[in-house]
């Protein structure tokens, strides 16, 4: 069973503004149908609202496209293009949520995911890492959090295929690493 929020040891309710120094929204693909590639997106913003009453909580995220990274320069330059992101038009991924609930040993965030200006609602499963001071006077609050969506659902519909085998896979693994400092006054 798990804790309600505000039962957690250092619970703050208020705003808090993602850090993108040390936060992170990454994912993972199938490649040739024999490897996994992962890669991250290196720009993120956004903000949270953690209350007394978790259903009413909410959480809005932003994700520059362009920042994409795999170790690659060709395979970002290609996933910028039009067969995958297209950032010229869509520059960014969008997700926003209100409320949180249980579920099993964790919490559900039922977001709206944008991509592509398609809009989609896609649970992300997460777990609470804690709330606690930092050496600056603040105090910050960590959540990672996983999820899995289909390109396809997005209008990202690359048909690469080499020897009879797809090059990409259709279903994307999202994770998430987001590190957050409560605003002050």
């Amino acid at each position: 069973m798990t804790v309600a929020l505000t039962q957690l040891p250092g619970f703050v309710a208020g705003t808090w503004d993602i850090d993108p120094v040390h936060s992170e929204v990454g994912f993972t693909v199938r490649h040739m149908v024999v490897s996994k590639v992962k890669g991250r997106f290196d720009n993120v913003t956004g903000h949270l609202v953690t209350t007394e009453d978790p259903a009413a909580a909410s959480v809005e995220v932003s994700v520059a496209l362009d920042s994409i990274n795999t170790h690659n320069a060709q395979r970002d330059g290609h996933l910028k293009s039009a067969d995958f992101f297209e950032v010229e038009t869509y520059p960014a991924l969008t997700y926003t949520a209100t409320g949180v609930r249980e579920s099993g040993d964790g919490y559900v965030l039922d977001g709206e995911l944008t991509l592509k200006g398609v809009t989609k609602t896609v649970p992300l499963h997460f777990e609470l890492n804690g709330f606690g001071p930092d050496p600056y006077g603040g105090t910050r609050v960590g959540f990672s959090g996983t999820t899995e969506i289909n390109r396809r659902d997005f209008g990202v519909n690359f048909e690469g295929v080499q020897n009879g085998i797809a090059v990409v896979g259709d279903k994307i693994g999202i994770h998430v690493e987001i590190e957050a400092v409560l605003r002050q006054g």
